[in-house]
């Protein structure tokens, strides 16, 4: 049986990757942790609903136009199956109404070594996004028997989650730039959060980004979870909107 999942870096040779889809993407309702990622002069700020469709089959077209540049190289190219991202959701802890998308696989796996990982997201309408990335999960389980299948620990996302009274459209840059400086981020450290895109795999250590998407909960979770593993905390004063390591720091080689 072949072996699919085995990854330890952002650098070595790609030989099969995962490629989003914009099909059915929604600008999210404002939620406690969404409300601080998006910036006060962005045309999103307020907004929420379906996409407008030219930017969903532009977004699709940039996409596919990545897929046949990987194809030509030789790379395998898996797709997820969208979901209808529009519609409510909830839990025995909060209620939603609406999803988001599945155009960013990053955000939601994280893959080290044989293991592909889902994350425990820190935004409500990513919570069930998972889901959407389920059929390609059970086809490696079936054709890979090393590949490892799991899920972190889902956080609640209750009101204590996040720290009241966090976000004000008045606040400055430099004032911005001060909460980055000193970590005071809208998440609070009650259960541990994080994207996958906020960790930095390069071998057995692991550079983890504390910022709006991923508190230190949840490194502290991640060292147990990889006894073996050097975990880092890393932090960029300089990001008014600190989300995401890949958009910051890139690794070109060991």
């Amino acid at each position: 049986m072949a072996k699919i999942v085995s990854s330890w870096n952002d650098w070595d040779p790609l030989k099969r990757v995962i490629v989003g889809r914009c099909d059915n993407s929604v600008i999210p309702p404002e939620e406690p942790a969404t409300s601080e990622k998006v910036p006060v002069d962005s045309e999103m700020r307020g907004m929420w609903g379906l996409r407008p469709l030219e930017t969903v089959e532009r977004g699709n077209e940039c996409l596919e136009n990545l897929v046949k540049i990987l194809e030509d190289r030789g790379v395998v190219v898996d797709r997820p199956t969208p979901l209808q991202w529009n519609q409510a959701i909830g839990t025995p802890d909060f209620r939603n109404d609406s999803m988001m998308t599945c155009m960013p696989p990053r955000d939601i796996l994280l893959t080290i070594g044989n293991e592909i990982m889902a994350a425990a997201n820190s935004f409500r309408c990513r919570y069930f996004e998972y889901l959407a990335y389920w059929p390609l999960m059970e086809m490696y389980f079936e054709q890979d028997p090393d590949f490892k299948w799991t899920q972190a620990p889902r956080p609640r996302l209750t009101d204590k989650s996040y720290k009241h009274n966090y976000y004000d459209e008045k606040i400055t840059l430099e004032e911005r730039l001060e909460r980055t400086a000193a970590k005071d981020f809208v998440t609070t450290e009650v259960e541990p959060m994080w994207d996958a895109a906020d960790v930095m795999r390069m071998g057995k250590d692991l550079f983890i980004q504390h910022g709006l998407t991923t508190n230190r909960a949840a490194m502290d979770w991640f060292q147990r979870y990889y006894p073996e593993f050097r975990v880092h905390a890393v932090n960029f004063p300089g990001d008014p909107y600190p989300i995401h390591i890949d958009a910051t720091f890139v690794p070109l080689r060991p």
